[in-house]
């Protein structure tokens, strides 16, 4: 983006305007002449690009995204890396060769319309969000002094999610287990995700140092938040890993002792999902899933959220599934007190009496 001339009314006089770091400048020229006032319009222009960075050219969103990768990405977390550089090279549409400071709203509104030909609008609000993380990373370097857009979520219908109940475990790790014959490590991992809610990347880093058998937690040394909060093993688990227990390195090493790729449990739970009826479940749901038993099993939010290693129980709060078994005991004590009495007996109370 640059200059743009204009000519108020009848007037020969040439003035311009530009939208800079979010600001909206018009001046005049006070020249007659359009070649001679185009020069002084880019001028102006590029001496606001100038004080706006600091004395550097303002980067272009594409070469933004590059120096974030340069400069954060090292410190940042493997899912968050690959979003990032999913946005970069799939979906900058037509923002990427334009300087940070020119993006307005109606280009992300644009960009944001191309993305939804293909992707459902849950989709658009991650794609908005890291979007949003560049330009705001461009604010906290000075090279912008505010977001130069307003662009809000788009509101998406919630679906239901899946959970791994405590009934359907035992059959669907058996169904892991024969899925990965061939990868034995991947079923340990999994079993990880499951019985203490870990993140993906974080089983993937578990080791056995980590493992205080005596008083029988874990305590993920590697983790999003920074957050090194012990956690204790399920008595399941702990039978588990006793057998294939080491004195250190990783948990689940791949055969040549490298360390699980990510979506290394893709495959394998989409088999066992199949052969168990269970539709949705990921890797992030077992998450869920964890979260949403101890819940049912009586933890409090707090409890839940330290060992979720959440920084806000509101975080927590939105893994929680809500616990059916609790809402169908209510209904049947709400059908004896209706007089209809249990399941069959009620069923017949509630059918219209047969004609004579």
């Amino acid at each position: 983006m640059s200059a743009t001339l204009f000519r108020v009314g009848e007037s020969k006089i040439w003035h311009y305007r530009y939208q800079v770091a979010g600001q909206r400048v018009q001046r005049t020229t006070r020249l007659t002449v359009k070649n001679e006032a185009e020069i002084v319009a880019a001028r102006a222009y590029a001496d606001a690009v100038t004080r706006a960075n600091g004395g550097k050219p303002v980067p272009t969103l594409a070469e933004l995204f590059a120096e974030w990768q340069l400069v954060r990405a090292p410190v940042a977390s493997v899912a968050h890396r690959r979003s990032v550089d999913v946005i970069r090279r799939l979906h900058l549409y037509d923002l990427g060769d334009l300087p940070v400071s020119d993006i307005t709203t109606l280009h992300i509104e644009k960009a944001r319309n191309l993305h939804l030909v293909a992707h459902k609008p849950a989709s658009a609000n991650a794609w908005l969000r890291v979007i949003k993380l560049m330009v705001n990373w461009a604010v906290k370097r000075e090279i912008l002094l505010r977001l130069p857009w307003r662009v809000t979520m788009l509101k998406v219908q919630k679906v239901p999610r899946a959970i791994l109940s405590l009934a359907s475990a035992g059959d669907w790790l058996a169904q892991v287990d024969a899925a990965t014959v061939d990868t034995p490590e991947v079923a340990v991992a999994i079993r990880l995700l499951f019985g203490l809610g870990l993140r993906e990347s974080e089983a993937a880093t578990a080791r056995w140092e980590w493992i205080d058998w005596e008083r029988k937690t874990y305590t993920p040394g590697i983790t999003k938040g920074r957050e090194a909060e012990p956690c204790p093993i399920q008595p399941w688990l702990v039978d588990y890993l006793a057998a294939l227990r080491k004195g250190e390195g990783l948990i689940a090493p791949r055969a040549d002792g490298t360390q699980l790729q990510s979506g290394y449990a893709r495959t394998a739970m989409k088999t066992a999902n199949a052969k168990s009826q269970i539709k949705g479940l990921t890797p992030h749901r077992l998450r869920g899933s964890y979260a949403t038993l101890l819940s049912e099993a009586g933890a409090n939010i707090q409890t839940i959220q330290a060992v979720m290693r959440h920084k806000s129980p509101i975080t927590t709060m939105a893994y929680l599934e809500k616990d059916m078994d609790c809402v169908k005991a209510a209904q049947e004590r709400m059908a004896e007190k209706m007089g209809f009495g249990r399941r069959g007996s009620e069923t017949a109370a509630l059918l219209p009496p047969a004609k004579k």
